[in-house]
């Protein structure tokens, strides 16, 4: 599948459906979350070392391409390694996004960009741009080996990191489960309880006996 098409349907989706759908994809570290809310991240990877030091970033920014995102690992630096200014290049670049694991700055100045970013937290204090700067290798963020040209997905729910070929195997189904719970959530809105449209009582019944079950909903 073309990157741009898995691009395209994911953007449909959320997070937690494609986990869902394969609960081995790799997940960021939760404390890793969107500065803005109600935002959907998706992009390819464009990786970038950040530890301390803000020329790797300018570096990277100048070179990632239209949809991209940068993820910026930080190795605990409690330095911010983007902000304002990163965010206003990046979305004049048409970048998707930018992840850090790690520390923002100039929140205030994120919500006017409205560009996607995902960090720890934020601080005020940001390190110096006195390099090297080291870019488009493998890195390690939130707990997940990422190389260039992953898949990064995310949204209020978190960050999931994964290469496209593996996103793409596990698309279908997350799709499936959405248009599921799309019934599911109608036919309770409608009056219908969650034991109605699921096999909870069967499945209940089953573990209680000790017996092979899966619980479902069935709307």
């Amino acid at each position: 599948m073309e990157i741009a098409e898995l691009v395209r349907r994911l953007a449909r989706l959320q997070v937690s459906s494609l986990s869902d759908a394969d609960k081995t994809l790799p997940v960021c570290d939760p404390a890793i979350g969107p500065l803005l809310p109600d935002v959907t991240l998706v992009g390819t990877a464009f990786t970038v070392r950040s530890d301390g030091d803000l020329l790797g970033m300018i570096d990277a920014i100048g070179q990632a391409g239209p949809g991209t995102v940068l993820v910026a690992a930080t190795d605990g630096s409690p330095l911010a390694a983007s902000g304002e200014l990163f965010a206003t290049e990046g979305r004049r670049r048409g970048l998707a996004g930018i992840a850090v694991d790690g520390w923002c700055r100039d929140l205030r100045g994120l919500r006017r960009v409205g560009l996607p970013v995902f960090a720890r937290g934020t601080t005020p204090a940001a390190g110096p741009a006195a390099g090297p700067a080291v870019v488009q290798v493998p890195v390690r963020f939130g707990g997940v080996e990422v190389q260039p040209g992953d898949l990064v997905f995310g949204d209020d729910d978190g960050l999931l990191i994964a290469p496209p070929e593996r996103v793409a195997a596990a698309l279908e189904r997350a799709e499936e489960i959405e248009r599921v719970e799309a019934e599911v959530a109608a036919a309770v809105g409608s009056g219908r309880s969650l034991h109605e449209v699921t096999n909870a009582a069967e499945h209940l019944r089953a573990v209680a006996a000790g017996e092979p079950s899966t619980f479902r909903f069935q709307p």
